[in-house]
């Protein structure tokens, strides 16, 4: 049996949308009546009408397909309705009714913790009226409540993955929803349908991509995640200025997306090479590895390396070392415990990493150390610069 087959009770999900719609009012993430209203109407279980249940082990972690039968469809529509992120994809091709039971592989494509995509769409503030484009569509449920707040006339959304946008296209459908929808690259946007009020994107960028630039009215706003090969994140709110600029402050919180497929990390194969370099140096470091899992200090040495990506390895039968390695640049810098606590860098290539990093931090420290909040992003025809403090302050570019 198909799963959108399944009878259940719309009284109940109704009930259930509205408790949900409580707690995400509570929690300071739903705060106006607009998209109150619309996360009381909009059906999420639409769009995850299956999904996989993570689970972790020792061995590592696995993901369960969750199809719901007669017997079992009011337990699924409860979990529907909880804030949590529910994964409807793996591997940019696996998808629950794939499998027979548990499975390992990478998400990529899901419906959003009900609470980050509330908070994002205030955040983002449209007005009636207002024209809206979504980059990153994934299981349907943010275009499907931009809808309901503005019509679907007015709202457009671009999905990379085939797939995805085919089976985001049916849940549209089945609840009652039309705005457009193509199968394209999202960082080019959609130019049939611009001008823009507002872009709000559900995937990472690494930049600001000109498309959007040109494609959102002057004045308007673009709200996207700025994210990286270390995946430090950040989630910035831009006003479009003349020729192709735009400027705007980082906000607060915490928001991580899975970065843009174009823009995704190339493989890292056969590093050993690299790492064996004879000409590498080694001295005492002042900052460990544990700024690389810190919000705020992970984005900030991402500024300080944006071609370099993390690599948690042990060789020979040794220990496990974190590595960060800029395959561009043909570097690498290695973390390696000295015994009292401390650590080592060892550094090759052409560009010295952690020396980077390190001066990055300490620019961020001799500022207070302050949250992702006292950053912004200023986008000019010829360079992005994230900077500390105000525009004139310190900054880094982000990558060509």
């Amino acid at each position: 049996m198909n799963s959108r087959d399944i009878a259940m009770d719309e009284h109940r999900a109704a009930q259930l949308r509205k408790h949900l719609a409580d707690q995400l009012e509570e929690g300071g993430h739903l705060r106006s009546p607009e998209w109150r209203s619309a996360v009381e109407t909009v059906p999420r279980h639409e769009f995850a009408r299956t999904f996989f249940r993570r689970s972790d082990s020792p061995k590592g972690t696995l993901w369960t397909p969750v199809i719901p039968g007669q017997d079992d469809v009011n337990e699924w529509l409860e979990e529907v309705y909880t804030d949590q992120t529910l994964v409807t994809q793996l591997d940019g091709h696996l998808y629950p009714d794939d499998v027979d039971g548990p499975v390992r592989g990478d998400p990529t494509s899901s419906s959003t913790l009900p609470s980050l995509v509330v908070r994002m769409l205030e955040d983002l503030d449209p007005q009636d009226g207002d024209r809206v484009l979504l980059v990153g569509v994934g299981a349907g449920l943010t275009l499907c409540l931009l809808s309901e707040r503005l019509g679907s006339r007015q709202v457009s959304g671009v999905e990379f993955d085939e797939g995805a946008t085919i089976r985001a296209r049916a849940a549209l459908t089945a609840a009652g929803y039309e705005p457009t929808l193509i199968n394209g690259d999202g960082l080019l946007g959609h130019e049939a349908d611009a001008p823009y009020d507002r872009l709000i994107a559900t995937c990472s960028v690494r930049t600001i991509p000109a498309a959007w630039l040109e494609q959102v009215r002057l004045g308007g706003t673009i709200l996207t995640t700025v994210s990286g090969w270390l995946y430090g994140s950040g989630l910035v709110s831009l006003t479009v200025g003349d020729g192709g600029t735009a400027s705007g402050p980082f906000l607060p919180g915490t928001v991580s997306f899975m970065i843009a497929r174009p823009q995704a990390a190339p493989p890292l194969h056969n590093v050993s090479s690299l790492l064996d370099d004879p000409a590498a140096d080694e001295r005492p470091t002042r900052y460990g590895p544990e700024i690389l899992s810190d919000w705020t200090p992970q984005f900030v040495a991402q500024l300080a390396v944006p071609g370099a990506q993390y690599l948690g390895m042990s060789r020979d039968g040794g220990p496990m070392l974190d590595h960060l390695i800029d395959l561009g640049q043909k570097s690498f810098a290695t973390l390696v415990p000295d015994g009292d606590g401390g650590f080592h860098v060892r550094q090759g290539g052409p560009a010295r990493l952690w020396d980077a990093v390190e001066e990055a931090i300490d620019t961020w420290k001799q500022a207070g150390s302050p949250p992702q909040t006292a950053f912004g992003l200023t986008v000019t025809s010829d360079d992005q610069r994230v900077w500390l403090g105000a525009p004139d302050g310190p900054s880094w570019s982000l990558p060509a």
